[in-house]
């Protein structure tokens, strides 16, 4: 890939990446390492910006384990080799024991996330910031939320995605222990208290990493537009005030956006490994049928290709995901249908999964309803045979699923919030509209009336109904997917550079 002279040079700082395009460097291939939807997109972002010959950089903790390099076993050569390698002049690694031997991005213990938060950030501003000179730096969520205060003070331009409302606290002089002069940038973060001076701040007064990402970038973005306004307009509880006071400040001063994620594109029944049958718009009636009778097979529901199926994918987490609403007409929906062998699958873990066993033991529901320990290769399965796939979730930052299911020609009930209503339209089969059934009060009986909304579309005749499907998957295919989510960003970029993004010749 040829970068284009005068090309702007963009440094994304991201903690987590599922890929990197090939040409890239000598190393991208090995260099993935994923925890949820932030690695997809960042990944998709590269990738698109290097496609299209953009001076594009990113800084990575180098996660030596998860990279699968065991430097240790090394000869002098070969090592002499690997660290030629690291010096590309587009992939810069964030070098710290802390990242070496991880065999995961995250851990569950606050200690180690400050560290981890730490020795990033320490790499990127001492190190990595200095080599590359970025003309734009995009920052990632908390873990990155000092680096946006560095950017104001050097007069680079600053984007900060907020993918989750998660923060840490931290005081200033515990920051500079871990080799990060604060003192250059503390007067653009963002305190539990209003600052005096950076002495008497210095260690009484603990310093919001969020909220100093979003206080101190010159643009900011949610992962749903949806999601965005509710935050500014207090819908959500769990959302601190100062995070939504900073939100709203950079929404007044029209530096504030929402840019959906969207899924990795092995997502595609067309492609798709997991799946018994591969399928597109053209054929997915029967191989949709095909895949859900592999599906009963492997969970030991009753046999029967023309089973209305509804699928469960996301974490049984009543705090967000309403898993709650689901048990409490769960008997009513499987009795409403049983003439019609209604059956429900959950491919899922989390907290409310006993509920779910004690409702199906009691009602010797075995074989009309599966609850199954998530599992990647049996959850992608199910999307291809299910017709229904449910989300009631109580609040939504962005959500992949509801997207992933019309991919596959499975058609989403929702709750009407963030990102969920950005994504899915309820379904007008008159006006070809629509991509699913939402509900807009959040409780048991919400839920039941939008299944039974898709029950009615499922009854419909058989042209009429895979009519829509194909539509549905047709626009699926165009509106979720890495490419869309990728020229969204570009767009802000070019906003914040006020020039274009590629140099023409």
């Amino acid at each position: 890939m040829n970068i284009k002279k005068g090309s702007p040079r963009i440094l994304i700082v991201t903690p987590e990446i599922t890929y990197l395009p090939y040409g890239m460097g000598n190393m991208s291939n090995m260099l993935r390492a994923k925890a949820g939807g932030l690695a997809d997109v960042s990944a998709s972002l590269v990738s698109a910006l290097y496609r299209q010959g953009a001076d594009v950089h990113v800084a990575l903790p180098h996660y030596r384990r998860m990279f699968n390099i065991d430097v240790g076993r090394l000869i002098s050569r070969e090592l002499r080799v690997y660290m030629s390698h690291l010096s590309n002049h587009r992939i810069h690694l964030a070098e710290d024991r802390i990242f070496y031997y991880r065999d995961a991005v995250y851990s569950g213990y606050d200690g180690d996330s400050f560290r981890f938060a730490m020795a990033f950030q320490r790499e990127v501003i001492n190190n990595i910031i200095p080599a590359v000179e970025p003309d734009l730096i995009h920052c990632n969520d908390w873990m990155t939320g000092l680096i946006p205060a560095m950017a104001r003070r050097l007069g680079i331009p600053c984007l900060f995605t907020v993918h989750n409302i998660h923060t840490i606290k931290v005081m200033l002089d515990a920051v500079e222990d871990r080799g990060i002069d604060a003192a250059e940038f503390w007067n653009n973060l963002y305190y539990e208290r209003m600052p005096h001076n950076y002495e008497e701040s210095r260690s009484l007064n603990r310093v919001d990493l969020l909220a100093s990402g979003v206080f101190a970038a010159h643009f900011i973005n949610t992962v749903s537009p949806t999601f965005l306004r509710e935050i500014v307009d207090g819908r959500h509880y769990f959302v601190p005030e100062n995070i939504r006071h900073e939100m709203a400040a950079k929404v007044l001063a029209g530096c504030a956006t929402g840019i959906l994620n969207a899924p990795d594109p092995s997502f595609n029944p067309e492609i798709d490994k997991n799946i018994e049958v591969n399928y597109s718009q053209n054929d997915f009636a029967s191989g949709k049928q095909r895949n859900k009778l592999s599906f009963q097979m492997r969970t030991s529901l009753n046999l029967d290709a023309d089973a209305p199926l509804l699928f469960w994918p996301s974490r049984l987490d009543p705090a967000q995901k309403g898993c709650q609403l689901l048990a409490d007409i769960l008997y009513r929906v499987v009795s409403t249908w049983w003439p019609d062998n209604l059956q429900i699958a959950i491919v899922s873990n989390g907290s409310f999964q006993n509920v779910f066993m004690d409702i199906v033991k009691h009602h010797d529901f075995y074989d009309r309803i599966c609850l199954c320990d998530f599992d990647e290769k049996l959850s992608r399965l199910a999307y291809a045979a299910a017709d229904f796939m449910l989300m009631p979730s109580l609040f939504e930052p962005c959500g992949l699923p509801q997207m992933i299911s019309p991919l596959y020609g499975t058609l989403p009930i929702v709750h009407d919030t963030g990102g969920l209503h950005d994504t899915v339209q309820h379904l007008d089969c008159d006006a070809d509209a629509g991509n699913g059934f939402l509900f807009d009060t959040h409780d048991a009986n919400g839920l039941f009336w939008a299944i039974e909304q898709a029950m009615a579309f499922y009854k419909l005749p058989d042209q009429q109904k895979q009519r829509q499907i194909k539509r549905i998957m047709k626009e699926a295919k165009s509106q979720f997917n890495h490419d869309v989510t990728a020229n969204n960003y570009m767009e802000i970029y070019e906003t914040m550079l006020q020039r274009p993004l590629i140099v023409k010749r």
